[in-house]
């Protein structure tokens, strides 16, 4: 882990629904996270895509009554937000230096240092999901697996490249117009539920739609200038001991990305999940088709085991109140690729 920061403070206690956030200083500028759980449990930390934060990007994973039993049962969530994307937000002063993808990553080492965590989970969607994967990669003996939504592991593409300059210049520009909002929920949403000129959007759409309002313009652009930025982390890939479980839309606009990762990575330690119908915010657009393979994913660290028959047939987790067929891949939109999840 990397060594602890000069100056670490809290600044911030501000207690939000169901959990506390700290505003964490670190060498690279403050940080908000946001804990939620019993903090002498094993530690999950989630990282947002673009423009996003914990509760517009995780929300609907955690409301879910299966994911209450199966996460917030066996672990303390660690939010933590890009700088900047934390509700009430104010703008980064134009005097901060931009910080690069490594920057982001260290800021999390930082922040494991000050809740004095050792290995952790570690969750991300997309861009959160890079700089997660980064930061495995710098500290290997810091992260127990890797969850992975839509992940990215390569340089953007020159059609990435010129689409986010696009998006960056109508940020720093014309802040969170609709042109900017509308790549977005591109980015995050599937077609289906984006709706058109006979189908309306679905509410999570609206909710996504009205979250962005809130972003601070100059805040999303820094994070965007970092993205967009990155370097290619495919060799390192091989290289990571940790499980990883990759879930990413068959919609999703990276899903080519994150069919090369699962390429790249050990085969021993990692398994591919393709949602159907789906876009690229697998936790958000249909979150229950993450909970079984986390199950499983999960079984491997001895954090989650099957509920014995004695277990109330109420449980959410319970297979005696579940029909066998209704647990196929298949009869939940999966397709489950032939991946080894266990070590060798």
């Amino acid at each position: 882990m990397a060594e602890s920061s000069d100056s670490v403070s809290v600044d911030m206690e501000a207690i939000s629904p169901g959990g506390k956030e700290h505003l964490i200083e670190t060498r690279n500028g403050y940080v908000s996270v946001a804990v939620y759980g019993d903090q002498d449990k094993p530690a999950l930390i989630t990282y947002p895509d673009l423009a996003l934060n914990h509760v517009s990007c995780f929300q609907g994973l955690f409301f879910c009554p299966e994911a209450c039993s199966l996460l917030l049962h066996n672990f303390c969530i660690y939010h933590i937000s890009p700088p900047g994307h934390e509700l009430g937000a104010a703008t980064i002063g134009p005097d901060e230096p931009l910080l690069s993808v490594d920057d982001l990553a260290d800021q999390i080492a930082e922040v494991l240092n000050f809740f004095g965590l050792g290995a952790v989970m570690c969750m991300g969607v997309t861009a959160g999901a890079y700089i997660l994967t980064l930061f495995a990669m710098k500290y290997r003996h810091c992260v127990l697996g890797l969850i992975l939504v839509s992940p990215l592991c390569k340089a953007p593409s020159w059609t990435e490249w010129l689409y986010n300059k696009v998006m960056s210049n109508l940020l720093y520009f014309y802040g969170m117009c609709g042109v900017t909002k509308e790549i977005l929920l591109k980015r995050y949403f599937s077609k289906e539920i984006r709706g058109g000129a006979q189908v309306p959007e679905w509410n999570i759409v609206q909710a996504c739609r009205r979250s962005l309002d809130e972003r601070q313009c100059l805040n999303v652009w820094r994070f965007l200038e970092a993205i967009n930025g990155r370097p290619d982390i495919t060799e390192g890939l091989r290289k990571l001991q940790c499980r990883s479980l990759i879930f990413v839309g068959d919609n999703s606009p990276f899903h080519s990305e994150a069919l090369h990762m699962t390429t790249k990575l050990d085969r021993r330690l990692s398994a591919l999940v393709e949602v159907q119908a789906c876009g690229s915010m697998v936790t958000e657009e249909q979150p229950h088709a993450m909970m079984i393979p986390m199950e499983y994913f999960l079984m491997g660290y001895g954090l989650y085991r099957p509920p014995k028959l004695s277990v109330s047939p109420r449980s959410p987790l319970s297979p005696s109140c579940i029909a066998p067929e209704l647990l196929s891949p298949e009869s939940m939109g999966l397709k489950l690729k032939p991946i080894k999840t266990r070590l060798s």
